[in-house]
């Protein structure tokens, strides 16, 4: 059995003339990280690889969220392919994780994580907010194998607010 989470970086600022990568979180953003690491420490156990993509914004959402969960920082590591907004490389990374990890939880981007979110789970989902978490399991013994699954989880933090 494996558990995939994506989870969406939260709301990021346009109000810096910086790139699309080097975008920051806003206050919204930094609070509703907050909110859902906070609620994520109630729901989830054991995570035993986490990913980000390298966008500041990503990267950030990260942190906040782990630093709720109290998760080791030997299992987080940032990876380029997920500032993909398609989700081909998401994927790609995904199924190329290694047997041995059951729960994987991965920070990223629209659209790619809605299209993953309905593609691979059960439950349709119009839009993955900001900050918004998907949780879907899958009866497979190796990430190489996943197909459809069943949506676990879904959490926004509109509904925290």
């Amino acid at each position: 059995m494996k558990t995939l989470y994506i989870i969406r970086h939260a709301k990021s600022s346009w109000e810096f003339d910086l790139e699309d990568h080097e975008r920051p979180l806003n206050k919204r953003g930094l609070n509703d990280a907050d909110l859902i690491g906070k609620r994520l420490k109630t729901l989830v156990n054991t995570i035993d690889k986490v990913i980000s993509s390298d966008a500041e914004r990503a990267k950030t959402t990260a942190k906040i969220i782990l630093g709720n969960l109290d998760i080791n920082e030997n299992v987080f590591s940032l990876e380029s392919k997920l500032y993909d907004f398609s989700g081909h490389q998401v994927i790609d990374v995904i199924k190329s994780c290694d047997k041995n990890i059951n729960t994987l939880m991965i920070f990223g981007h629209n659209h790619a994580f809605t299209s993953i979110a309905n593609l691979y789970g059960s439950k349709v989902i119009d839009n993955l907010p900001t900050a918004g978490v998907v949780g879907i399991q899958f009866n497979v013994e190796n990430w190489s194998d996943i197909e459809v699954g069943k949506t676990v989880l879904t959490l926004f933090p509109k509904e925290l607010r």
